[in-house]
């Protein structure tokens, strides 16, 4: 190691705790034992340890003001989140900056130094599509900062994150199809690489096995995009190509549903007599279309509300993320409407 470019992660491993416990000895965090601290900084000591920039923006006074970072604002759950974000930060005397990334990791990346350079005191983040390596949020954990994931959640170590039970959400979705009969189910699942695609996926193949359907992969087609146009062309094409067609579509999203709904239209299916459809998220536009769309309706609110309290719980140290183990689910509801009830 040269002289200056020891981390966190050194000292932490010298003395075989973790990052944060590290940090938070660092910065006198309540709760870290006087043995803890001394010895931490006679480590940091020993290893010419200096603070970072990130480290540097961690100010002993706070500004009042939370960063959120999220992938499109026009996205009516992500509108919901938002609103529940504002009433709490609000309340508490909160300043709230947004941030969208239009599902681009640059514009990510560059929103979080942007955030750093205004001190603000945390973050709140729901991550782009695009990312797919998770080393910038790993690096401000390691050095105490606060944040709290929101409905796409990273698998890195001592994340804390706020999310629904999407799995159960997609097994209620296809149970509920196949009650109605229906029993050759399509899936438009999500961007592979996000864990809420991979649940949904998980909960719609757990629903067919548990209900005695086999699980076709041809019938299970990635909507990475999750757009009306996509859901559009990728249902018209299956409908053409397959002789054995599906009699349903359970949608990773309300977009994709409606391309989906309006493809069977455009190739003369009736909905939900020939085939059944189901959205995730529940947009307002749901209960406006013909017909209106069943779907999985997630507390945005809720979530918002969650994750806000726990940051600024975490920012005024009423509470130590170590005791936060797991993360926070909240429960989805499936809402029948139209186009999938025979």
């Amino acid at each position: 190691m040269k002289i200056g470019q020891a981390t966190i992660k050194d000292i932490a491993s010298e003395l075989n705790v973790s990052a944060s416990t590290v940090s938070r000895a660092l910065k006198d965090y309540p709760g870290i034992s006087n043995e803890t601290k001394r010895k931490v900084k006679e480590v940091a000591e020993k290893l010419n340890y200096r603070p970072n920039a990130i480290a540097l923006s961690l100010r002993k006074s706070r500004s009042f003001t939370i960063g959120v970072i999220i992938p499109e604002v026009v996205h009516f759950f992500f509108a919901t989140v938002i609103s529940g974000i504002e009433e709490v930060a609000s309340s508490r005397g909160y300043n709230v900056i947004l941030s969208q990334t239009n599902e681009s990791l640059t514009r990510e990346k560059s929103s979080i130094d942007t955030m750093l350079s205004n001190q603000i005191d945390g973050f709140l983040i729901s991550f782009s599509k695009e990312t797919t390596d998770f080393e910038h949020f790993s690096r401000l954990l390691n050095y105490g900062y606060p944040i709290v994931f929101f409905d796409r959640v990273p698998d890195i170590p001592h994340a804390i994150s706020v999310m629904v039970d999407d799995r159960r959400g997609a097994y209620n979705a296809t149970s509920h199809l196949i009650s109605q009969g229906y029993m050759r189910i399509a899936h438009l699942s999500g961007p592979k690489n996000l864990k809420i695609s991979q649940e949904r996926a998980r909960g719609y193949k757990d629903a067919l096995a548990n209900h005695g359907v086999s699980v076709d992969p041809a019938l299970i087609i990635e909507c990475a995009y999750g757009t009306s146009d996509e859901g559009f062309k990728i249902t018209e094409r299956l409908f053409k190509s397959m002789k054995q067609k599906p009699d349903a579509i359970f949608a990773n999203n309300d977009m994709a549903a409606v391309g989906a709904m309006l493809a069977c239209k455009s190739l003369g299916y009736r909905i939900p007599e020939e085939i059944g459809i189901v959205g995730f998220s529940n947009w307002q536009f749901c209960s406006m279309i013909e017909p209106t769309l069943s779907s999985v309706a997630q507390p945005g609110f809720k979530i918002g509300v969650k994750a806000t309290e726990l940051l600024l719980d975490m920012i005024e140290k009423k509470i130590d993320p170590d005791t936060i183990t797991e993360p926070i689910v909240l429960e989805t509801e499936l809402l029948i409407r139209n186009s999938s009830v025979k």
